[in-house]
């Protein structure tokens, strides 16, 4: 039913990966906080919707 979208969506993916344009999004391995683990890595947040610090509230 929706093979022919599907496959558009799918080629035009493709496109946006080929040309390097593709964003593949980071997991977080820790709270949201100024610094965050992802992986083995320890980064700096500069993107939290989090200005409030309700994120890690119980």
């Amino acid at each position: 039913m929706y093979t022919k979208t599907r496959a558009e969506l799918r080629k035009t993916l493709d496109e946006i990966k080929s040309a390097g344009l593709y964003k593949q999004e980071r997991l977080l391995d820790s709270p949201q906080a100024p610094h965050v683990e992802s992986g083995d890595r320890d980064l700096l947040n500069f993107c939290s919707n989090n200005y409030l610090g309700l994120a890690n509230h119980p």
